[in-house]
Parts: structure tokens; sequence; C-alpha cells
């Protein structure tokens, strides 16, 4: 009985998953709670508009992909599904509310019922560089060492250093010299992974150089067939987001990089960060230093509680690692943050499929042990916020930015840097490192 009621919520939900994929134009997200008339902050600041005044309000956003190009010639989109063994990177043009000019498009943006609609579409898409094909070939050997060729190192420089002076003509414009880096989920293509990012950016006042790591998430066939390849496809991803985020990090001029992971995203995530840490620790390094990480924020986590906290404390639990003096350096300067709702129908389907006992995403303040909320908070700095109110999307999956609560409680984190509890961010604290959004019951 047990099994059939599982097959059944499979199903079905497989079926609502597929039918939001063929969804109309993608709209600008509700407008976030901080922002709304009457008395609500300005999105925008008025020097920016006043420079910008008189062009068109689009986003221009960089992207790193290590999705294959669209060889489909009627393909409407520049990558496809299928990995590609480098990565790329460019600008990806994001229209905002083609048709209205600034002053309309800043009335919408701080309205909480929108009385025009905003809609965003994708633009120009241009390659900028690539790095060689891996793996990359090897001239030969002298004794024990390997040798790399020349001629593909000499690519790789080459690409490198394309990709940084584009990160620093970005940071010359942009009123913050930080990155902000989007990365997706499942069931993703090119084209909604790029609506995210500039949702995003659009709703932090466009202030950091905003960009969004593409992974070749599957988007489309039979959906638990498309999730197993989505599954192996973020593992492949894992070195390609790693070397994406150390040489933004590493790029000159840049102060800090914000990195927002959503769902099945937030997995590769960790990972990649893990072996980041581990690098800089076995090197005598500070990885605060060295890769400038302010704020992580996991959302709607599609990971195993247990592989996630063997991912997040895998150094402290290794005290065989070579490093100097035996100390470990926090890998963040600012907050590691959680967002969760029990209400996710999406990983209520993972949890079934992996057989996991429990989703990151999916996980109540209550759910925390004591011994586990003593640990982080010995470490610091980490919050886990369960949103436990109504669903806003179909699936209760993206309500960071479907949810107005939510998308502002998240924008004080990034723009204003506030900390739960901090005025502005309407939390109830629910244990040492948890937290909750107040529902209607709690207000008088």
């Amino acid at each position: 009985m047990q099994r059939r009621i599982r097959s059944a919520l499979i199903t079905l939900l497989a079926a609502l998953l597929a039918a939001g994929c063929a969804s109309g134009p993608y709209q600008l997200m509700p407008t976030p709670r901080l922002y709304q008339l009457p008395g609500g902050r300005p999105v925008f600041d008025r020097a920016l508009v006043g420079v910008r005044q008189g062009g068109e309000p689009d986003l221009d956003l960089l992207y790193l992909t290590d999705r294959a190009p669209q060889s489909d010639p009627e393909g409407l989109l520049p990558y496809g599904q299928l990995r590609a063994r480098h990565i790329a990177f460019g600008s990806a043009q994001v229209r905002v509310g083609p048709g209205l000019d600034w002053e309309a498009l800043r009335e919408q943006s701080r309205l909480a019922q929108r009385t025009r609609e905003v809609d965003l579409e994708l633009g120009k898409v241009r390659e900028l560089g690539a790095f060689p094909e891996e793996p990359y070939r090897i001239a030969g050997r002298e004794g024990d060492v390997i040798l790399r060729d020349p001629s593909d190192l000499a690519r790789h420089v080459e690409a490198k250093a394309a990709l940084q002076a584009e990160v620093q003509r970005r940071l010359a414009q942009a009123p913050r010299r930080e990155v902000l880096l989007y990365v997706h989920g499942f069931n993703e293509t090119f084209a909604s992974a790029a609506y995210t990012a500039a949702d995003l950016c659009y709703f932090l006042g466009r202030e950091p150089v905003c960009a969004f790591f593409t992974w070749p998430a599957s988007s489309s066939g039979n959906f638990l067939t498309s999730y197993t390849t989505t599954t192996e496809s973020a593992e492949f991803a894992v070195e390609h987001l790693k070397k994406a985020i150390r040489m933004l990090g590493t790029t000159p001029g840049v102060e800090r990089v914000q990195i927002l992971a959503h769902s099945r995203g937030t997995a590769l995530t960790l990972r990649a960060l893990a072996a980041l840490e581990a690098e800089a620790v076995v090197a005598g390094e500070d990885p605060r230093r060295l890769y400038k990480i302010d704020n992580l924020v996991l959302l709607s986590p599609d990971v195993d509680i247990d592989v996630a906290g063997q991912e997040i404390t895998s150094l402290v639990s290794d005290p065989d690692l070579p490093a100097p003096r035996g100390s470990l350096r926090l890998l963040l300067n600012g907050r590691f943050t959680v967002y969760t709702s029990p209400e996710d129908r999406a990983l209520a389907v993972s949890q079934i499929l992996f057989r996991s006992r429990e989703r990151v995403g999916q996980l109540r303040p209550e759910d925390v042990p004591d011994r586990i909320q003593r640990y982080y908070e010995a470490i610091g700095h980490t919050d886990l916020i369960s949103y436990e109110g109504k669903r806003t999307d179909l699936f209760g999956h993206s309500y960071f930015t479907s949810n107005p609560q939510v998308s502002s409680d998240l924008i004080e984190l990034l723009r204003y840097g506030k900390g739960p509890g901090d005025p502005g961010r309407d939390l109830i604290k629910t244990g040492r490192v948890t937290w909750r959004f107040p529902v209607e019951q709690d207000r008088p």
C-alpha cells in the first residue's frame, strides 16, 4: 500500500514538474517586502538610475558554463543539456520589461500588486572565451614528473586572463567591488538560470557584478531518468565550479564573492567549496583571504542531511590532514545560511527517489538536535532558517524568489549585511542556530 502511494506521488509530481517547464513568459519575481510601498526602501540608487537614464534597463550577466553548445540549428538557446569537457564564459543579456522605461520600472518594482506586467526575456548571448578541452594533454614525463602540454597551458592562461579581465571591466562599472554567483538546480535551462540570476541581481539594486554558473542539468524527457542524469551531471560539474570560484575570488579588485546555490546545485557547491578549503589548508593559506567568499547561502538544498554534514565538517574530522600548526581557518568571511521549508514538494520526491533519511531543505528547527546546534554555534555565523507558511509557487521549491517575505530577508542579508534578529529581518529564534519566519498565528 505504501509503495503504491509513493508511486502515485512520484507520478503526480513528475507530471506537475513537466507541466511547469512549459510555462509562458517569465515574470520578474514579486517585489520583496522591504521595497514595498508605502515606506519601503528604494530598489535603485538615484545616482545609478541617473547615470543609466535614457538607456535600456536590461541586465548584462556574466555566465560560466560546462554545458555543451546547442547543436540543434533550430535550438533557441546557445547551450543545451549535454556536457562539455571545458568551461566557457561570456555575456548573457536579460531584457527587463520590454516597453517600460526606467521610471515605470521603478514604480512597478515597488508595488506589492503590480499594475503592469514586467517580463524577462533572454537577449543576446556572447561567448567571450573558453578553456581547453579536458583532460589537458600531456607532453611527456621527466622521471616521476608529468609535464602538461605547453600549448594547452598557454590557452588556459589566456582564457583565465580574459575571464578575469572581463570581471575587472564589470567591477569598474559596478557600485560594489563584489561578485554575486548563482548556481542553479535541477530542471533548469540556460535561460531559466539566467532569469533567476537576473531576479536576484535586479532586487540587489544591480550593485554587484552578477554572474551565474550553469551546468548541464536535464530539463526534458522522462522525469525519473532526467533526475538521475542530473545527479551525475552535478558530480561532473564539481571541478568546473571549483575552478570558476577560484578564478573569480582571485581576480584582482574583487573584494567579496557572494555564493547562492539552489536545490541540486547546493550539492555540487558544497563539494566544490570543500575541495577549495582543503587546497588552502594544505597550502598553508587562509581560505578567507584567498577566495574572498563572504556569504554562502543554500536555498532549498536538495542534498541528504548526512552527506551535507560530511561535506561541511570533513576537515574538522580529519586531523591527519597536513595543516600548519594543526589549526583550521574558516572558509567564509560572512555567514553560512540555509533556507528550508517542510512544505517543499520537490524535495519530498527527491527524498523518495534517493531513499534519503532527510533532505536538508525540508528541515524544521526542531529536527536539528541540540548537539548539532552546539557544534555550529561553536563555528559561528551559521543560521538555519525555516519557512513554514503557505506555498507561493507550485511546488514550494522557489520561495526565495516567489515569497516576498523570504526574498526580503535574503536581500537584508546580502545587500545590507544584517544578521538574523537585526531590525528588518523578521525572524523568530528557535534554537542556538535555528530560526523561523513568523506565520499568521504569530501575529497579534
